[in-house]
């Protein structure tokens, strides 16, 4: 009786994995700059949300739990990171939106917002989640959902209009 209630939870979370990567690789993306970073942050959030499958499909927003875990595990790699010395030319960023669909202006200008509006844009956006579920995600209300992503919206609007009209001056 165990084998094909264990079955049916691999068949669940590899259907989940399919639909969700592409979208969490996105979203982490959008927070690090760092392609390869990402990849190993969204592979090993994806693996302890496995571990805990049966109590993260019950999340009312799977997908942004992975989100959320990927960042939670760069801010623990940061932090214990942060007392090494840096060798010159080693620790820079390498991006490569294109094969996640998203241009260097959008991800440029959506790093410069401030963190939550970030993480509203990333959710709500990126993510498809609705203002209940980035809320209950992030742990604020769907107000202040709304209120970050009016002003992350209003400027990212604003940045991308001067990124064009300076690109047509060129």
């Amino acid at each position: 009786m165990r084998k094909p209630r264990v079955e049916r939870e691999r068949k669940d979370f590899a259907d989940f994995y399919q639909r969700f990567r592409d979208n969490c690789l996105r979203a982490v993306l959008a927070g690090t700059g760092d392609r390869a970073l990402a990849e190993d942050l969204v592979a090993e959030a994806f693996a302890r949300a496995w571990a805990s499958w049966p109590r993260v499909r019950q999340h009312p927003a799977p997908a942004a739990w992975v989100v959320r875990t990927a960042l939670n595990i760069r801010v623990s790699w940061w932090r214990r990171r942060r007392r090494e010395v840096a060798l010159d030319g080693h620790d820079r960023a390498y991006l490569i939106e294109d094969d996640v669909g998203t241009s260097d202006a959008l991800l440029a200008a959506v790093r410069r917002l401030p963190r939550r509006q970030r993480e509203v844009v990333v959710l709500r956006i990126w993510l498809d989640l609705d203002t209940r579920s980035v809320a209950a995600a992030l742990d604020i209300s769907p107000q202040t959902v709304a209120v970050h992503l009016s002003r992350a919206t209003a400027t990212l609007r604003a940045q991308l209009a001067s990124a064009v009209r300076e690109e047509i001056r060129s």
